[in-house]
This record gives C-alpha cells, structure tokens and sequence, in this order.
C-alpha cells in the first residue's frame, strides 16, 4: 500500500509540473507588457527609425544595423568636425562618449529571401541627425557601434558597411528598456577603420538589465521545409519554470525570467502552431526547450 501511495504521490507530482508548464506557456503578451514598467530604475521608449546599416560578421553572415533616435536617450556633447578630430588625436580622447541604447537581435527576412540577423541601436536626435549629415560623425559613430555590438553580443564584424539608400530600417523596431538612473557601461571602440580615428574614445550603452540568454533554434528536418523547430534557452540564474513568463507568437518568442533575471524577444523565420506548441524546463541543467511543430507550406 506504502509504494502505491508513493506512486500516486509521484504521478500527482507530474501533473503538478506539467500544469506549470502549460500555465507558463502561451501566457498572454498584456501580462509580459504590464511587467515591463516594474523594472526599477529603467523606462520603456519607442525609438524611431532613422537609417539602415548593412555589414557582415567574420563568418560572413549578413547583419543590419537599424540606427534609430528617441529624445529618451541622452545627447553626447556638441562639438563641431574640427574639436571631435583634435578629441581623437588628443592623448586622453575618452573624453567624448556616446550613449546609445544597444537591443536584442532579431531575425529578419532581406530582399532576396535570405535569412539575416538585425539590432536596433538608440542614439539620441540631435546627434542623429548630425551623423545622418556628416561623414565623419557618421564614420566615427558606426565604428563606435560596431565596437559595441562586438562587446555586447562576443562577435566580429567586418568594417566594410554600407548604408542603403532606399531602407531606413530591415524588419521591425522593437521597444527598448533603458536605465535611468544607474550608471553607464562603459565600452571601448575600435577605431582602426579610419586613419582619423587612430585612438579610442570610450562610450556608454545604457542598455538595462534583464539580460539576453544564451539560446538555440534548430530545425527538423534540417532540408527543406521544417516539420517543427526546437528552440533550446539556457537559464543558469533561473532556480524554478515559476519564474518564467513565456509568450509565442505566429513567428515570436517572448520570454520573461523573473524577477529581471532575463528578457529575450525574437522573431523566427516561420510561422509555427501555438496551440501545438510546448515547453519543458530541466531543473538539472537549467534549459527550457520548446518545441513548436511548423506550420505547412
């Protein structure tokens, strides 16, 4: 009697998970939304569009580089062409910082069908619109970028870019989280791109937490047309599936590990079957995998 008791006690527990499960998946995006403005000492800004950037890494894989502006981000000092070029030759030129807000990778879809990655970065107005105008500014900031989303996000880029002329962003433009009252991150930049800008100034991405985890999607069958995707997030600060918020779209991951441990919005390059969909988190190895069945061509 003791073992079957025992039994009933351990498929009980089962079910209790498995309740977990289902309770964090598919969770509606209005509960994920109403978190966003407990995130102390941050706010929510909307950026605007400004102009695309289009590069690859050193695995020539293509990225873009949405530059975007919103008044919420703080302006750099204004200096002219002449002072910005007597700061990089100076001795000291961590004087001049830039701060941008640096967001999540998103996957996108470009012109010729291809997949590619793209990031969101946030300046402030009044410099957006003098590095949309000078070519220096703009030589200076792009470089200043590419050296944050290097150090942000553990890639290399090639400085061979090009801005197009006819895109002023690939994909969308998502929502940032931006602290507003912490201190900034400081960053270096690489500026061996340009003889003008031989040292390096230092910038502040005000980016706030909750991190990006580390996560990996990969398809089954890997030819052709997948019958379903296996998205694997890993989430070693995360002790419970209770702390999670999970959120899937037609094409969307949202992710929320509470309380701000991690925040992960992307997008996935086909539609998958929500109703269909599941998720397990290994208390052991502290990976969620969620497996969402494709939806047919």
């Amino acid at each position: 009697m003791a073992s079957d008791t025992s039994l009933l006690s351990a498929e009980l527990n089962a079910e209790m998970e498995e309740a977990l499960y289902q309770e964090m998946l598919l969770k509606a995006k209005q509960e994920i939304q109403s978190r966003i403005p407990n995130i102390s000492d941050s706010k929510q800004i909307r950026p605007q569009p400004g102009f695309c950037i289009k590069s690859k890494t050193s695995k020539n894989e293509k990225i873009f580089i949405n530059v975007c502006k919103s008044g919420d981000i703080p302006a750099p000092p204004d200096v002219s062409e002449k002072d910005l070029v007597n700061i990089l030759e100076s001795d000291d030129p961590s004087g001049y910082r830039v701060p941008m807000s640096i967001g999540e990778p998103h996957v996108e879809v470009d012109n010729s069908g291809s997949g590619c990655t793209a990031y969101d970065i946030v300046v402030n107005n009044t410099f957006f619109d003098k590095i949309k105008d000078n070519e220096l500014f703009r030589e200076f900031f792009v470089t200043v970028a590419m050296e944050g989303l290097e150090n942000k996000y553990n890639m290399d880029l090639s400085r061979e870019w090009r801005m197009l002329k006819n895109r002023k962003f690939m994909g969308s433009i998502f929502e940032q989280n931006i602290r507003t009252k912490s201190k900034p991150i400081i960053q270096e930049m690489d500026t061996s791109a340009s003889p003008q800008l031989q040292n390096k100034p230092l910038i502040s991405e005000i980016l706030s937490s909750p991190a990006i985890p580390e996560y990996n999607i990969v398809a089954e069958p890997a030819e052709g047309h997948p019958s379903f995707l296996v998205a694997e997030i890993s989430l070693p600060k995360v002790s419970s599936v209770k702390s999670l918020v999970l959120d899937l779209g037609e094409d969307r991951i949202v992710l929320w590990g509470r309380p701000d441990l991690y925040h992960m919005d992307i997008f996935i390059p086909y539609n998958i079957i929500q109703e269909e969909s599941g998720a397990q988190f290994n208390k052991s190895s502290k990976v969620l995998t969620i497996t969402m069945p494709v939806q047919a061509i």
